[in-house]
């Protein structure tokens, strides 16, 4: 199937596209790959070529354009069934979409004073008001989904799943940022930061050549 593309943007910064990337990835499938950089004059229309929403990311298969993390990820699910992107029992599949959505559609401190910077380094830095809550949040949900369904591997659920690469934006996040964590965290953190998907799109953030100023403090 080589009809398949993705449009991110830079990916030192793009969280989004980031976790539609790595779904694609795990599937297996050859696919094209667009670079938009974001924060500069020509951004808008060279989306508006790609996206109705005129964000990242935008996947493209055929005549179909899905643009929107989480739905890129759902018909990514559907698309490769053997791929078992989602859990297999529908209990841990539950679980797994709704962590998923959590990080979607909240977090929001952590997401506002911690944005993504693949390649910096800033530790103690990005603890705004709301942030602990939202990495003591975070470190919960690790350590039940770990604790009652991690039994068969080194992610979440086990294997990989599609929570997983929800996730591998706070995993940069906390290492940016140096976010101490527990046992089980910082187990989880490291196995998604060694996943060789994770390592080559860490490698292309670190030889990107633009820079957005993102005030952290």
């Amino acid at each position: 199937m080589n009809d398949l593309s993705i449009v991110v943007g830079n990916k030192n910064y793009s969280s989004w596209s980031l976790r539609a990337w790595l779904v694609l990835k795990q599937t297996g499938a050859p696919f094209e790959e667009i670079v938009i950089p974001l924060d500069r004059p020509e951004t808008k229309e060279k989306l508006r070529a790609h996206s109705p929403s005129e964000r990242v990311p935008v996947l493209k298969h055929g005549d179909e354009t899905i643009w929107e993390s989480l739905a890129i990820a759902e018909y990514l699910a559907e698309l490769f069934p053997t791929t078992k992107l989602w859990p297999s029992h529908s209990s841990a599949r539950a679980v797994a979409r709704a962590v998923s959505n959590e990080i979607h559609a909240g977090l929001v401190a952590l997401r506002t004073h911690m944005p993504m910077d693949v390649r910096g380094r800033y530790p103690g830095k990005g603890r705004g008001h709301g942030v602990d809550k939202d990495i003591d949040r975070i470190a919960d949900l690790w350590r039940a989904c770990r604790n009652r369904f991690g039994g068969g591997g080194d992610y979440l659920f086990g294997p990989f799943t599609i929570a997983d690469a929800m996730y591998a934006p706070v995993v940069s996040r906390f290492i940016t940022y140096d976010v101490e964590l527990d046992h089980i965290g910082a187990a989880y953190r490291d196995a998604v930061w060694r996943w060789p998907a994770m390592q080559e799109w860490a490698k292309s953030a670190s030889d990107e050549p633009w820079v957005i100023e993102q005030p952290v403090v």
